[in-house]
């Protein structure tokens, strides 16, 4: 053990052969339609850097962001693989796209004309992908803009067009009609325009069936093992683990309270232990006398408010050897899958993940485990 990882006070471990597994499970589901892979955020909060080489390594080659920066960190990660940045064609940024290679996802018609245009300068056509909105209502050409495009296909002209693409509002909700009406009206909008590859199913819709898949589907949290099919078991490995180091233990009685505002008040004699974690990593606060963690197999509730730095956990009557100071509490892993962790945070997986912050040591296992 180094003495960094001895002084760690969380460590957070991401398993990269399960993060190549389940891109290979969600590939071979898809197929013959391409899969590629969302890593925006910085791939969910589990590092670029290591994400995208290990599925590159897997026959991963198009790769999704939200930001054109995030763009350039994938493409310093995997300078061969294809990179669309979902986020549009940012004002003048025209130039920096076509120098590093990364393909815009256009969502207006303004981005259209301007892509247009700085293609006509270039004196060739430039690639890109066009958004259709289906009825999310957040980016992309909605009915007017869809009406006007199909009647002026002319406006294409100098696109060398990749995808036509839309997203899916409700795909994680089986009972919904959402994705049904979704889908009918993606392929009339197709009906209508030039034709071009098409791509639409993210994480759920991949379960959705074939008919969602098309040439190109766009995973993202499930990648990282959050639960694609909340319905389900989650087919999904977890891919991250998090634990973290007690720093001390004490004992305690009643009238005694615990943490901020004196949130916990004790019964009885309890034994509390400490840990170096709070919200300033991304350990939500709403896990505030609501959340577990585990020791030796054990669940153990936090008590009292989850502070900048520090956890408060009820550990009574748990074996000395598991609660001393130095040994690890399990906060995310095997026993407390991501998707639990975010159900008792009153949220959702995405957003625990995300959160993870950067004072955790992080250790990246299973670099070379890709088929």
């Amino acid at each position: 053990m180094t003495d960094l990882l001895r002084r760690a006070a969380a460590i957070l471990t991401v398993d990269l052969g399960a993060l190549v597994a389940n891109w290979t499970q969600l590939r071979d589901r898809v197929a013959p339609a391409e899969c590629s892979a969302v890593v925006k955020a910085d791939a969910y909060g589990l590092g670029v850097a290591h994400a995208v080489p290990a599925l590159r390594a897997a026959g991963c080659r198009t790769f999704f962001v939200a930001q054109f920066e995030e763009a350039l960190a994938v493409r310093a990660a995997a300078p061969d693989v294809r990179v669309l940045s979902l986020g549009g064609l940012p004002q003048g940024s025209e130039s920096a796209f076509l120098d590093s290679g990364v393909w815009p996802v256009l969502n207006h018609l303004g981005e259209i004309a301007a892509w247009r245009a700085f293609a006509k300068a270039q004196g060739r056509a430039l690639p890109a992908a066009i958004h259709l909105d289906t009825g999310m209502n957040r980016l992309g050409l909605g009915p007017d803009e869809l009406d006007a495009l199909a009647d002026h296909p002319e406006w294409l002209d100098g696109i060398d067009l990749k995808y036509w693409m839309t997203h899916l509002a409700c795909a994680d909700d089986v009972e919904s009609p959402m994705s049904a009406q979704q889908l009918g009206r993606f392929r009339t909008a197709l009906a209508r325009l030039p034709a071009a590859p098409a791509s639409f199913a993210n994480s759920s819709g991949i379960f959705h069936g074939p008919s969602f898949h098309f040439d190109l589907a766009r995973p993202g949290c499930a990648l990282y093992g959050v639960n694609p099919t909340p319905h389900t078991a989650n087919p999904m490995q977890g891919v991250i683990r998090l634990d973290a180091r007690i720093l001390q233990v004490r004992r305690i009685d009643a009238p005694m309270t615990v943490g901020y505002s004196a949130a916990h008040r004790v019964n009885g004699p309890t034994t509390i232990a400490t840990i170096g974690v709070g919200y300033a990593d991304g350990y939500l606060r709403s896990l505030s006398g609501r959340g577990h963690v585990y020791a030796d197999g054990i669940a153990a509730p936090i008590v009292g408010r989850v502070s900048m730095d520090l956890i408060t956990v009820d550990v009574t009557g748990l074996p000395d050897h598991a609660v001393h100071p130095g040994a690890l509490l399990e906060l995310i892993g095997p026993n407390r899958p991501v998707d639990t962790v975010a159900a008792e945070a009153g949220t959702i997986g995405y957003e625990v993940l995300t959160s993870l912050g950067p004072r955790y040591h992080r250790v990246y296992r299973n670099a070379g485990s890709a088929p």
